[in-house]
């Protein structure tokens, strides 16, 4: 594949599956201090409300011209109402679950002059009989697509996520998985892993050097029976892992204004380059530019194809096809 083209994205099916959220933001600007309390005052001046955790990573699929299924569980709640809304506005086909003993997850960040200030959360994990209801239309739906991303958010719409994992691999679908906490083994299997620095840290130790981090990724994918391990690294870039090879892309961030959701969108991309047949080393350098692109954006935010080719083609030295 050419530096500066990228695959045609419409025939590429994703189902993605996981955790998804609301994000709301109070914009507004600060001009003195609480008299109730040493804390700033917020005026706030507008709002917005995007798709959160998995709705993200679904919406930047849409975004980059790709097809897909999400499919989650929600509260039946005003930010259940919202959440469906948006998705539709996006162009997002979702089965989403209602449970109606579970409220909706709202992430909450209070702006001001363009820096977060507050963030709240109100989350509560979703009830068995919803999530097995959730793991039934995953087993009859996961042959239509060409690859599977599972976005563990650590908020409970993963508990079945070594059967999902299972099932995928069974029916010969890529598998993705964005995972969460220090518990890996429940991804064992899957086709690719993409932990970020922090994450990979807090499973596989700190290491003293690059021929250490290298070590321990490559025994934490042989481990888990990966084929592929792929760390976001921050400002130095993404390290891909396979059998054969250890593989490193430098950033491709320009200015790095909001990190939020950069994750959704690698994961997003990864899995409609996978989708199309690209090979992981390509599918990672598409991924390391649509991150560059994303974290100069303020919160949850998407890439379109325009803008990724456009960041390739000025990497590759041509104009954007």
């Amino acid at each position: 594949m050419s530096k500066a083209t990228l695959p045609d994205f419409a025939s590429c099916r994703v189902l993605v599956v996981g955790d998804v959220m609301l994000d709301r933001y109070w914009f507004g600007e600060v001009n003195r201090i609480s008299p109730e309390a040493p804390v700033p005052v917020l005026r706030v001046t507008r709002t917005e409300e995007r798709p959160g955790g998995a709705a993200n990573v679904a919406r930047n699929i849409r975004a980059l011209g790709g097809q897909c299924l999400l499919l989650s569980v929600i509260g039946d709640d005003e930010a259940g109402d919202s959440l469906e809304r948006l998705l539709a506005e996006a162009g997002v086909a979702a089965g989403l679950h209602r449970d109606a003993g579970l409220s909706t997850t709202v992430k909450l960040r209070a702006i001001g002059h363009q820096q977060q200030l507050l963030r709240i959360d109100f989350e509560k994990p979703p009830g068995h009989e919803v999530l097995a209801a959730k793991l039934e239309a995953f087993e009859a739906r996961v042959d239509e697509f060409d690859a599977v991303v599972l976005s563990d958010y650590g908020k409970g719409g993963l508990a079945h996520v070594a059967r999902m994992i299972e099932v995928s691999r069974r029916h010969g679908k890529p598998v993705l998985v964005d995972p969460k906490g220090s518990d890996y083994s429940r991804y064992r299997g899957a086709t690719l892993l993409t932990p970020n620095r922090s994450e990979f840290r807090e499973v596989a130790g700190r290491w003293s050097d690059e021929a250490d981090f290298t070590r321990r990724a490559q025994q934490l994918r042989q481990d888990l029976a990966l084929e592929s391990l792929i760390v976001t690294r921050s400002e130095d870039g993404m390290s891909l892992f396979t059998a054969d090879r250890a593989h490193r892309e430098p950033t491709k961030a320009r200015e790095v204004f909001d990190v939020s959701g950069a994750g959704d969108t690698v994961i997003a991309t990864l899995s409609l380059m996978m989708a199309a047949g690209a090979d992981r080393a390509d599918a990672m350098r598409v991924a390391n530019h649509a991150a560059g692109i994303v974290v100069a954006k303020l919160g949850t935010a998407v890439v379109n194809r325009s803008e990724l080719l456009e960041s390739l083609a000025q990497e590759g030295g041509g104009s954007p096809s």
